[in-house]
């Protein structure tokens, strides 16, 4: 693992190339300059030919695209980046999941936008904050549970009456109930890891790591 980015782990094709800046990193190493996406925590994905990208960064939180040497990227603090490919590495994919694009759908949304079936993708869940470190109230809670009470099990009780939610786990369960079976990473918490992430809520005034994805 390097110092300025982490390589995300997953059994892509060769001619995939993905990861995550960390705090001492930048893009001035990728192929082109990201197809950047102004997030704003929904549910909306767009393919890199859409007309929205030829002026400033459109509304979306998902970016799919089929071009080789074509950045597209995320930018993150705390929520979850999710990166996908085909095992063709034929067609990609970067997601953007805070809890309300995910109660909204924006992974199914984003399975759903690539051309390829669900069975023949892959994934990679980048850096986020933990479950230890993200206590949410019950809003949040039940706006996934009455959509889906399987994601019941994402969310764990405090002393103070509160819940700890677990982005990777919500995301993975996302991901299966739309198909997707080859999931990877996880286990990062931008929170606690002060010398390698950025954190929204560690720090208020932060900047973002990118979690990128192209095609050689």
């Amino acid at each position: 693992m390097s110092v300025d980015r982490i390589h995300a782990g997953w059994r892509a094709p060769a001619n995939i190339v993905a990861g995550t800046t960390t705090r001492a990193g930048g893009t001035s190493e990728l192929p082109s300059e990201p197809l950047w996406l102004n997030q704003v925590h929904g549910a909306t994905v767009l393919r890199s030919d859409d007309p929205a990208f030829s002026g400033d960064p459109p509304d979306a939180d998902a970016a799919v695209s089929f071009k080789a040497n074509e950045v597209i990227a995320v930018r993150t603090a705390d929520c979850l980046p999710v990166l996908l490919c085909t095992t063709a590495g034929e067609e990609i994919a970067a997601v953007h999941c805070g809890w309300r694009g995910l109660a909204a759908g924006i992974l199914a949304n984003t399975v759903a936008a690539m051309k390829a079936q669900p069975a023949d993708l892959i994934a990679w869940l980048g850096p986020a904050i933990s479950q230890a470190a993200y206590e949410v109230g019950d809003d949040v809670r039940e706006a996934f549970v009455a959509a889906d009470e399987a994601t019941a099990v994402c969310f764990v009780p405090n002393a103070r009456g509160r819940w700890q939610a677990d982005l990777y786990g919500l995301a993975r369960l996302q991901l299966a109930t739309a198909g997707v079976s080859h999931i990877y990473g996880g286990g990062f918490c931008t929170f606690t890891d002060s010398d390698r992430f950025f954190s929204y809520r560690r720090d208020r005034d932060t900047g973002r790591m990118v979690s990128y994805i192209y095609r050689r």
